[in-house]
């Protein structure tokens, strides 16, 4: 019992020492959260962290919409009808676990080429790269849910009774995996906020990149929203924390 609160007690001291010193830097000018509170102020004094801030949100939600379109029915039809080939998706979905984000840009550099020929250089286009940086963790949260329940037999008892495909997967197995969704978004908007290498390699703004920026002229901004960021990114680690344990009491 002793060692293993000495355990926490050092880990909680390694965590929370860098983000108190956060704090006692960002509050040495004390106009620096105030100004963080008044949006008119902040993209009229700092434009450029404005820009990355909305940049980033907008990604967040895009490529947590895509992430969704493209992950969940696929999760479920590979479930109901090609369970052959799920262990083919798995390491499809987790393969970019194992490329360094350096060389997936490097892979991407080309492809973003004609992207920027074709539609543009907009910040918007990271959502397509993101999509595919999420797919790891985003398909463990979906994947644990269908696990959780018994999916075959829902769908056999809804055609059973009528229904087509598309009403089995959004009327009947999606609602039972509500959780997992949720903890698969969160996730995403998580990583998509405090994703820095493939938007500054690709040349692109977003929250991170503007923060790298904002910290050579106002350090003690810069400072401030690294750490209202992170305490966003704890804050959603949080809700999908209690999202899961909650969906665990309701079916124990």
């Amino acid at each position: 019992m002793i060692f293993r609160w000495t355990v926490l007690t050092v880990m909680g001291v390694f965590f929370l020492l860098p983000l108190i010193a956060m704090v006692e830097f960002s509050t040495r000018d004390p106009e620096t959260w105030p100004l963080l509170l008044d949006w008119p102020r902040l993209a009229e004094e700092y434009p450029a962290l404005a820009e990355g801030i909305l940049a980033s949100l907008a990604q967040a939600a895009l490529t947590s919409v895509l992430m969704l379109v493209l992950l969940v029915p696929t999760a479920i039809w590979v479930r109901l009808r090609l369970p052959r080939l799920r262990r083919v998706v798995e390491f499809l979905c987790l393969l970019p676990l194992t490329i360094p984000a350096i060389v997936l840009v490097v892979g991407l550099a080309p492809v973003y080429a004609w992207v920027n020929y074709l539609i543009g250089g907009s910040s918007l286009t990271l959502v397509f790269a993101y999509t595919i940086l999420v797919l790891p963790y985003a398909y463990r949260a979906i994947d644990t849910g269908l696990s959780a329940i018994d999916v075959r037999t829902l769908a056999e008892a809804a055609r059973s009774l009528g229904a087509g495909w598309t009403t089995v997967i959004w009327r009947v197995v999606l609602p039972n995996i509500r959780s997992a969704v949720l903890s698969a978004a969160f996730l995403t908007v998580a990583l998509v906020l405090g994703e820095f290498t493939i938007a500054s390699l690709l040349h692109r703004t977003n929250l991170q990149v503007a923060i790298e920026f904002l910290g050579k002229s106002s350090a003690t901004v810069s400072v401030a929203v690294s750490l209202t960021a992170l305490l966003l990114a704890f804050a959603l680690l949080l809700v999908l924390s209690l999202a899961g344990s909650s969906s665990k009491e309701r079916r124990s």
